[in-house]
């Protein structure tokens, strides 16, 4: 029997953890932000070559991600949750009448969808 791979963004976490204990940690939230915007530059720069530059690159952004999460006390898979199913309710309203939008391929698509999102968006935002 074979152990299960840990859930990377929880293991992230524990890494985290583990070095911050150790005293090797970020002193100030500024800090971390800026982090975060390198670590966005960084992949859009990786994003025109190798696939593996790529995954590298948006690791990195992920793990800073989590790290950010930390210091803001939210857990990152809750967070990361939270927004898959806020996704999956906006999409539902995107999809509610699909023959109402224009057909795939044609370039209103995205258009008339957007428009859908951000009505499904300000329909939430609404007491």
């Amino acid at each position: 029997m074979t152990a299960e791979a840990p859930d990377p963004l929880a293991e992230a976490l524990r890494l985290q953890f583990e070095a911050a204990a150790l005293g090797f940690d970020w002193r100030h939230l500024d800090e971390l932000w800026d982090k975060l915007a390198e670590e966005t530059q960084e992949l859009r720069e990786a994003a025109g070559g190798s696939r593996d530059a790529a995954e590298e690159e948006l690791g990195d952004l992920l793990f800073m991600a989590v790290n950010l999460a930390r210091h803001l006390h939210v857990d990152p898979s809750a967070a990361l949750a939270r927004t898959n199913a806020k996704f999956v309710r906006r999409f539902a309203h995107v999809m509610a009448s699909p023959d109402e939008l224009p057909p795939p391929g044609d370039p209103r698509r995205l258009d008339a969808m957007e428009a859908r999102w951000q009505a499904a968006k300000r329909h939430e935002k609404t007491p």
